[in-house]
């Protein structure tokens, strides 16, 4: 039995897989292998999950079915935000006001926490930081735009409700009313999951890929892994860091699989300025943009249910000549011609929110689950809070994202 649910997580070519990078060192098991954690899955989740145990002084190893960095990370678009899909008006409706802010203020200080550790840390992976626009749309109106800056204030949060002149003179963007927020991040995010992957292996974590979990053997005092090659794996702990393949056993609470669409057109810098802000709309589905280090509009949208890797494949073409239009209309005057097109799947959840912690009716193991519009920024939540559960630590908002919890 394989322990994930395999899917092909994307297709099309995306800006940061055309950069070189150096190899990551790599190898297949030959004996039977014991470490403190077992962490399955070395993308972005697995390389932040393995950086901060290693920094606790815990032995780790990870397994890769494909390899490192080779799964969702180079599809992301890299928006590190710590605004959630779900508005703060809307999910204080769905959990109540107090669970509400906590969580978005948990998001603003993961995003916070994975900016120092990267800058402690380094990592070159042309990181910068970027005020976001969040604008009206079908999900939230002008009005209730208002009532949403109001709820972020409240919760401390310092933004801005621009009017439609506004955001017209400032930024040259189709005319809308719009929140200001600051404090974000841009990267190239397959460089810095290899920066915080790099600096775990320096610490003394293993990584073996191409190698294939098959079966999970858990009980009272650690657990057991079997793997594709043969040799076997005991831990302490495991954590199931397969971003969008879903482990077999764990509960979904909620969480579905969707495809997004993107594109990155070609570099130019004079039409855009290297200040521009993230873009993103408060509509179902939205679109959201930002520049890249070369001058290119990231842009991506028109998300979908996950049906098939073929079906979704299918949509690219169309899908890309929909977001052309959309962005063109947005922000007149730039060249929407696509030098990259891709399209990945991503998980989604009823909240927005993540699931992150104990399995349930599985001794010792842990596992991440859904990330929506704010994928790296929630790998870095997860880090910190498997850490707290796996050192004994703990974390104050644990409640708030796990497999236990109602909403």
């Amino acid at each position: 039995m394989t322990a994930t649910h395999g899917k092909d997580l994307r297709t099309g070519r995306s800006p940061w897989m055309s950069r070189p990078l150096r190899a990551l060192p790599q190898s297949v098991p030959k004996r039977d292998l014991k470490a403190d954690v077992i962490v399955v899955g070395a993308g972005i989740s697995g390389a932040l999950v393995a950086d901060l145990l290693t920094d606790a002084g815990l032995m780790v190893i990870l397994f890769d079915r494909r390899g490192p960095l080779l799964g969702s990370t180079p599809a992301s678009t890299a928006l590190l935000q710590y605004e959630i899909d779900t508005p703060l008006t809307l999910l204080t409706e769905a959990i109540g006001r107090d669970r509400a802010e906590r969580v978005w203020r948990r998001s603003k200080l993961a995003l916070e926490a994975l900016h120092e550790r990267a800058r402690h840390l380094a990592i070159s992976a042309d990181i910068s930081t970027r005020d976001t626009l969040y604008l009206a749309g079908d999900l939230l109106g002008p009005e209730a735009l208002a009532l949403e800056a109001e709820a972020r204030r409240r919760a401390g949060f310092e933004v801005s409700l621009l009017k439609l002149s506004v955001v017209a003179g400032r930024y040259g963007l189709e005319p809308r009313a719009a929140i200001l927020g600051h404090g974000n991040v841009a990267a190239d995010p397959r460089r810095l999951a290899a920066g915080f992957l790099r600096n775990a292996l320096t610490n003394g974590a293993r990584l073996y890929a191409p190698v294939e979990v098959v079966g999970v053997e858990s009980h009272s005092r650690g657990v057991t892994v079997a793997t594709d090659v043969g040799p076997v794996a005991r831990a302490g702990h495991l954590v199931f860091a397969t971003g969008y393949e879903l482990p077999v056993g764990v509960p979904r609470k909620g969480h579905r699989i969707v495809s997004t669409f993107c594109l990155a057109t070609k570099p130019q810098p004079r039409a855009v300025p290297k200040a521009m802000p993230f873009v993103w709309e408060a509509s179902e589905p939205y679109l959201y943009l930002r520049r890249d280090h070369d001058g290119r509009i990231i842009c991506g949208g028109e998300d979908e249910e996950f049906a098939d890797e073929e079906r979704r494949d299918a949509m690219l073409h169309d899908k890309v000549a929909v977001i052309r239009d959309k962005l063109g209309r947005l922000m007149p005057g730039i060249d929407t011609e696509p030098e990259y097109a891709w399209c990945g799947s991503f998980g989604a959840s009823p909240t927005g929110t993540p699931s992150i912690g104990a399995v349930p009716g599985m001794a010792n193991c842990s596992c991440v689950l859904g990330y929506g519009g704010n994928g790296i920024t929630f790998s870095m939540m997860a880090a910190q809070i498997i850490r707290g559960l796996v050192t004994g630590t703990g974390d104050p908002d644990a409640d708030l994202f796990s497999f236990r919890r109602r909403f």
